[in-house]
């Protein structure tokens, strides 16, 4: 794919790629979307803070690409820090501040996904720098992110306060989607160690996952950042996501 032939937009602009940006490919595991808040306010995005939504197109006009954020007054009363509750809070946080006209200060990245057939085409950097013009074109001086690293997976045992901070000889982070932000200009702030929680039964985790769930316990998922804790003598299992804050500071 050549990179001239791929065009980003916001969805304010091409509000007629709605139904194609939620028909795109994705790569998440399929309970992923049962974190209830972002079940809840992921549709609200692209409904009500649309021109914060980005959609990338091929030649073809297919969409291979989108992109989320929300703002939000990280400087509000009682708020301040990087929340340890991560994606879910600033959902929370940006849609409060909606609901209540408080003007925002500040924006949150919420997703970049890029369809399964494009990936290694380096469309990630293109959607993390596009998100971040958008943000800086609006006024904002920060982009924040509450990064799902992308190998984090593999090691789903080793702490994330540990996995996050991993570097190589040249002092970028070890994890590749960590390095993307880092790269882009972003620092590694903190981890927001309860960033999204899935909760279900037993019998939705199996047909979630397909594993039996049978077990008290600790169980490896795939695709889980963190084991999920199994509770079968009563009924459900839970999943608790830790995500890595990082801070982009913007230039005028």
């Amino acid at each position: 794919m050549d990179a001239h032939d791929t065009t980003i937009t916001t969805l304010a602009e091409r509000p007629e790629l709605r139904d194609a940006l939620w028909g795109m490919k994705t790569t998440w595991p399929a309970y992923v979307p049962h974190d209830p808040v972002g079940w809840l306010l992921m549709g609200r995005i692209a409904a009500e803070l649309s021109e914060y939504v980005l959609v990338a197109t091929d030649a073809a006009g297919e969409v291979i690409a989108r992109g989320f954020s929300v703002p939000f007054a990280l400087r509000a009363e009682g708020r301040g820090e990087l929340p340890d509750r991560g994606w879910d809070q600033v959902l929370l946080w940006a849609f409060a501040d909606l609901r209540h006209g408080v003007t925002p200060d500040t924006v949150s990245a919420i997703e970049i996904t890029v369809d399964p057939g494009r990936l290694g085409q380096g469309l990630s950097h293109r959607m993390l720098a596009a998100m971040r013009e958008n943000a800086r074109a609006r006024g904002f001086a920060e982009v924040v992110a509450p990064v799902r690293p992308n190998a984090k997976h593999l090691e789903p045992a080793v702490p994330m306060s540990e996995y996050a901070f991993r570097t190589r000889p040249d002092g970028l982070p070890q994890d590749p989607w960590l390095r993307v932000h880092v790269r882009a200009g972003g620092t590694i702030e903190k981890v927001a160690p309860a960033s999204m929680t899935v909760s279900g039964s037993v019998e939705q985790w199996r047909e979630w996952t397909g594993l039996p769930f049978d077990t008290a316990g600790t169980v490896t998922v795939p695709g889980a950042l963190s084991p999920v804790r199994c509770e079968p003598e009563l009924g459900h299992a839970v999943y608790v996501e830790p995500n890595v804050w990082v801070r982009h500071p913007l230039t005028k």
